[in-house]
């Protein structure tokens, strides 16, 4: 079988351009925000900044990390302490109600940021090591059909950019 390419680009690239997009929006979204801002809730339920960048990060994180069979960043170089959240070191937000999503607060947006670039090179790290054939490997088999590696990835990158475009809409709300 030939090199599998999209718009010359092999599906590796692809992976490490979309998700190096979402990095710059991560970036741009934080830039000069401050406590107030990052927990400013549009509605009493709607999600804040920081909880959206936190969740995204954490979904990431812990997707690519046990794709990858490493540690999840969030332990392994001490962010779960270093945010001092009240949840289970394992929590990433899926179904967090509004109160919890209330309790994602005291971060600054330097240290969110950390996070993220963090989570993002061992991203990158993993994206290096995955070839063509490596995609089509099943990673989960809880679901009808199975998960394979490279629909887990596009997944990954279609959940941080929804929730990284999600922040951006409530910083412009804030006139951000």
């Amino acid at each position: 079988m030939g090199r599998r390419t999209v718009g010359g680009m092999t599906p590796n690239e692809l992976l490490t351009e979309a998700i190096g997009r979402v990095l710059e929006s991560v970036e741009g979204v934080l830039d000069g925000l401050d406590e107030e801002a990052l927990t400013a809730r549009p509605t009493a339920d709607a999600n804040s900044i920081a909880w959206l960048i936190w969740h995204l990060t954490r979904v990431q994180d812990d997707h690519v990390a046990d794709v990858a069979e490493v540690e999840q960043t969030w332990t392994a170089q001490g962010y779960a302490d270093r945010f001092g959240l009240p949840f289970p070191v394992e929590e990433h937000g899926f179904g967090h109600t509004s109160e919890q999503v209330g309790q994602v607060r005291g971060v600054p947006a330097g240290l969110l940021l950390d996070y993220y670039r963090a989570t993002h090179q061992q991203t990158l790290d993993y994206l290096g090591t995955v070839g063509e054939d490596d995609l089509d490997r099943v990673v989960d088999t809880r679901w009808d059909p199975p998960v394979t590696l490279g629909v887990r990835l596009v997944s990954v990158v279609n959940d941080c950019t929804q929730h990284v475009g999600q922040a951006a809409y409530v910083k412009g709300l804030l006139g951000g």
